[in-house]
């Protein structure tokens, strides 16, 4: 699957009814950083991340906006404050195929609004509508059941289980 910078406008924000979505910049190093040292958020993220995994992280995700015009943002409330969480669409390998997958994160204080379910539809429908795209991956923990029930509700279906980055996940595909 190959997508570039060509295959939709420009994707640097984007809001729905209750966010607002603001491409990754070297500026969200602290943001990113918070967000990797809080264990609660990274319980189903592969753990609390050090300060070198998390720039590795940041010139990854920064990489792939250079390379795709697309990745992850950073979000907030509309009409702003303090950011609230972040969601992806970016590349992914799984087991050696090349899959755009759509993902997210929130803090504690922001779960059980609706808001994950929110930003997924909007991602699933940037990729769909703007990146052409015509399917699109989400990998979580076999034990994630919140998230599971999000994927599912924005339209994705259980796959298979497979080893990722060193641990079983579980990958859900778009119909």
């Amino acid at each position: 699957m190959k997508t570039s910078k060509k295959a939709g406008a420009d994707l640097s924000s984007f809001s729905t009814a209750k966010l607002a979505a603001e491409r990754l910049t070297p500026d969200h190093l602290a943001e990113v950083q918070r967000m990797h040292r809080d264990a609660v958020v990274m319980t189903h993220l592969g753990g609390v991340r050090d300060d070198a995994e998390t720039a590795a992280y940041l010139a990854r995700n920064l990489q792939h906006w250079t390379d795709y015009g697309f990745g992850l943002w950073i979000l907030r409330e509309r009409g702003g404050g303090e950011p609230v969480g972040r969601a992806v669409l970016r590349h992914l390998l799984v087991e050696g195929v090349d899959e755009v997958e759509v993902g997210y994160a929130f803090y504690p204080a922001f779960w059980g609004q609706g808001l994950a379910t929110e930003v997924a539809t909007a991602c699933l429908e940037l990729g769909r509508r703007r990146l052409h795209l015509a399917t699109i991956v989400a990998v979580t923990s076999p034990t994630n059941l919140a998230s599971q029930h999000v994927l599912e509700k924005v339209g994705l279906v259980y796959e298979r289980d497979f080893m990722h980055e060193g641990g079983l996940s579980s990958l859900f595909r778009t119909r």
